[in-house]
């Protein structure tokens, strides 16, 4: 678990004036970070000049996982790893209620298989029937717009080693993730990862009920500042009552793929790590499964 602090403060400006803050947290970069380092990194954070004292009050240290404070430095030490973000598909998977599941069949069996070959040398041939939205997949441009790029369309340099960024969207008791929730992060040429924690009602009912989703002066804002890919944890990008669909819309109008059913986005610091979700190079399609994964670097 990484730490942050929690604390109140006033920063006092050489040309006059003062701001006040209560109950701030801020990611820091190891547990016993002093409280010098601390005032420091909030100035940082705030992108403050003409500061002249910053008093700290009531300073406590919490193990809570980072939420992308800028200009913090990630823990030194950490080893590079690599993190599976996707579910996995298996026979009468439902991943979106209406859907079909897939169906998963053997085209050749092991048993049939047996004295075509060698002695004791037997093979299988799957077969698999699918929905192109099941699992964890991928929206191209074509999904929503016929003039757009289908899978087969896609530079792979959208598609694999993205620098990531993490939003952490948990916990705040608001469905709709919007501008002032995006608003510190720097999107531009990255992944941009939303992490609600919907995931764990995965197959189950509650997955399709008032799940999180992006707003529409989100994803405007998304679309403003040059992000690369967008990926949610949640069964769906866009609120499933609004049939307008204004993130699906834009983002992909943009070229901006789209990651839909991630899963494990806890397992990502807030930054400083490597995303790749590539499908398969199908013609006249608009989304595929995809084996998302991120590489946290070291």
């Amino acid at each position: 678990m990484e730490t942050r602090a929690v604390f109140d403060f006033v920063i006092t400006f050489s040309n006059g004036g003062s701001l006040r803050g209560e109950g701030f947290r801020l990611d820091l970069p190891r547990p016993d970070a002093p409280d010098g380092e601390i005032s420091r990194l909030l100035v940082a954070h705030l992108g403050l000049l003409m500061v002249d004292r910053v008093e700290l009050r009531n300073l406590r240290r919490v193990e809570e996982a980072h939420r992308g404070s800028r200009g913090v430095p990630r823990p030194a030490g950490v080893s590079r790893r690599l993190v599976d973000l996707s579910h996995p598909i298996h026979h009468g998977l439902i991943t979106y209620p209406g859907l079909p599941a897939p169906e998963i069949t053997d085209h050749l069996s092991r048993e049939a298989s047996a004295g075509k070959y060698a002695p004791g040398v037997t093979l299988q041939i799957g077969r698999i029937s699918l929905v192109a939205n099941t699992g964890t997949y991928l929206d191209s441009p074509w999904h929503f717009h016929s003039d757009g790029a289908d899978l087969s369309g896609l530079p792979l340099e959208r598609l694999v080693d993205l620098e990531g960024v993490l939003l952490r969207a948990t916990g705040t008791g608001r469905r709709g993730i919007d501008v002032l929730d995006l608003a510190p992060l720097e999107v531009r040429g990255k992944a941009v990862l939303l992490h609600t924690g919907w995931d764990v009602h995965f197959e189950t009912p509650q997955y399709a009920k008032e799940a999180p989703f992006l707003t529409a002066a989100g994803t405007d804002w998304l679309v403003e500042h040059g992000a690369a890919l967008v990926g949610i944890d949640s069964i769906n990008i866009d609120d499933t009552g609004d049939p307008a669909r204004p993130a699906h819309s834009r983002l992909l109008a943009a070229g901006i793929p789209i990651v839909e059913h991630l899963r494990g986005l806890e397992q990502l610091p807030s930054t400083g790590f490597r995303f790749s979700a590539a499908p398969p190079r199908i013609r006249g399609m608009g989304s595929f499964p995809v084996r998302a994964y991120a590489i946290v670097d070291g």
